[in-house]
């Protein structure tokens, strides 16, 4: 297990929001931002704009990182 997750803050567009996701999540998270030449803020932000407005931002964040993961398999 990962134990639970850990709220981190993000600035999203000049605004601080808080994100708890797992520690997994919050590494991957990173390295995407990395392998992508992205800040993690400006990568949060665009999770954010793109996200069904029903759907959580950790919610949103995850499931990018699980396509994300999946992508890298095929």
């Amino acid at each position: 297990m990962s134990g639970p997750p850990v709220k981190r803050s993000l600035t999203l567009r000049g605004h601080r929001t808080s994100v708890s996701l797992e520690d997994p999540f919050w590494r991957e998270f990173r390295r995407i931002a990395a392998e992508d030449g992205r800040a993690l803020n400006d990568l949060a932000a665009a999770i954010d704009a793109a996200r069904d407005p029903e759907t959580g931002l950790a919610s949103a964040i995850r499931v990018f990182v699980l396509e994300r993961a999946l992508e890298r398999k095929s």
